[in-house]
């Protein structure tokens, strides 16, 4: 019986149906792992917005009625203020104080109030600025904290008060003695577009610069008293 072998022909034919599949089965396999990685991206930013806006959102709602003493001074009565270039942002910012900052049984030389700004800096890095006591003495420069990077802009509202029939009206910039009823905040990113928070703030009681304050703190160094 003659045994015959496949020619050179079939065997071209079936190199080029493998090599047909081969190719598909990279492409896909590639797409996948693209897919994978991006989506592994986004969620990685995603998580890294949701904890500048629960960082924002702490201060926010922990925001009181406290004029901090500008190098050792008690002239000033302003404990809000927010709107273009403040703190040198290069669109909106906003500064104010905060209370909740932890001081386990008191045992660190400072108050359980916090100095507390965002800007957003050249680099489109939305930044966080805090000092360890709030009042300080002249040429103290406060901590930065880089908070998010990509973003674009950052515009900031404030609702002193609402209108006679419930409607609330935003204004760009807010330099005022109480703490506003509220506060939005519209980032921009370069991935996620625009995203918006909507914070109602209480009204707090008035804190004077002796309140909070720890029992062994010096009285005579205003940077240790709160």
């Amino acid at each position: 019986m003659r045994q015959r072998g496949f020619t050179l022909i079939e065997i071209l034919v079936a190199i080029a149906i493998f090599s047909l599949i081969a190719a598909a089965s990279t492409a896909v396999l590639t797409n996948v792992i693209n897919a994978s990685e991006q989506s592994t991206q986004s969620i990685h930013r995603l998580q890294a917005i949701q904890r500048a806006m629960t960082v924002i959102e702490r201060d926010m709602l922990q925001a009181v009625n406290r004029a901090p003493r500008i190098d050792g001074q008690d002239q000033n009565t302003i404990v809000f203020r927010g709107g273009v270039g403040e703190m040198d942002s290069t669109y909106d910012g906003v500064s104010f104080i905060r209370n909740g900052w932890h001081n386990p049984m008191w045992r660190l030389p400072r108050s359980n109030m916090q100095g507390v700004a965002y800007r957003l800096n050249d680099a489109n890095v939305l930044e966080r600025l805090h000092t360890v006591f709030v009042d300080n003495d002249a040429g103290v420069e406060p901590k930065i904290r880089p908070l998010l990077t990509g973003v674009s802009e950052i515009n900031i509202e404030f609702m002193i008060a609402a209108s006679a029939s419930n409607e609330v009206n935003w204004e760009a910039s807010y330099t005022g003695t109480k703490v506003p009823k509220g506060v939005a905040i519209d980032i921009t990113t370069d991935d996620f577009g625009v995203i918006r928070r909507e914070f109602a703030l209480l009204d707090p009681l008035l804190v004077n610069s002796t309140l909070n304050a720890p029992s062994n703190a010096s009285s005579t160094n205003p940077a240790r008293t709160n």
